[in-house]
């Protein structure tokens, strides 16, 4: 029986596949953080607008609150896959292409946003109002009251909406793989499933499996170090 399992292995995980599940693991990590980044450039701003202009926050006002909930709502409704295929157009324009790593971000930053925007929203509201208050209090402008108390205040749990939203865009960025996105997932399903090399697919699994505990691990680290609580 292990005879088998090493032939077979050791038949299909050649040194030329090593050197393409490696390429693959760069391309997932690559489009992962980028994406994340991406992620935060615009939902930071939507989460914390969002939380602003919510009753008894500081720019109050629930016309541009629901205006700015339903966005979020909508984006995170919206299907991976099916955005995918709705932002090729838009994909095409900025990039050139609509296939490999560099596409694969614009969708997927776009897939994360509305879901980074709500952790943040969520996050900020967390905050005690008795600080709050006390920002007030002090004649504070909003930019300081953002800079200067909410964002220092919320930045453990911010934190951790970061590690949430890179796990959930590693497993995405296998998604962007099927359609020819790149990365572990283009591997596990043009090696694993249509060449019939099970030992690939279930390779391509475990390396995916392990970024993401490896991100929880340090993630959560690092939100501990800065949570003075």
């Amino acid at each position: 029986m292990w005879d088998n399992f090493i032939n077979g292995f050791m038949g299909q995980i050649t040194p030329q596949v090593w050197q393409l599940i490696g390429l693959s693991t760069y391309e997932t990590i690559y489009m992962s953080f980028a994406a994340t980044v991406f992620a935060i450039a615009f939902g930071l701003p939507l989460g914390i607008w969002t939380f602003l202009t919510q009753q008894n926050q500081a720019l109050a006002s629930p016309k541009i609150n629901r205006v700015l909930e339903a966005i979020i709502n909508i984006g995170r409704s919206i299907p991976f896959i099916i955005l995918l295929f709705d932002l090729m157009p838009v994909t095409r324009f900025l990039v050139g292409t609509t296939l490999g790593t560099t596409a694969s971000i614009i969708p997927l930053g776009v897939a994360a946003m509305p879901f980074f925007a709500r952790l943040t929203s969520n996050a900020l509201g967390d905050i005690p109002s008795g600080l709050t208050e006390t920002a007030k209090a002090m004649g504070t402008t909003v930019w300081q009251l953002v800079t200067k108390f909410y964002l220092p205040e919320a930045l453990p749990m911010l934190i951790k909406a970061t590690t949430l939203t890179l796990v959930t865009l590693i497993g995405y960025s296998a998604m962007a793989g099927a359609v020819g996105g790149g990365g572990l997932g283009n591997t596990a399903i043009s090696y694993g499933l249509h060449r019939n090399m099970p030992y690939v697919l279930w390779v391509a699994t475990i390396i995916l499996v392990l970024i993401v505990m490896i991100c929880e691990r340090y993630g959560n680290k690092l939100a501990d170090h800065f949570d003075h609580r």
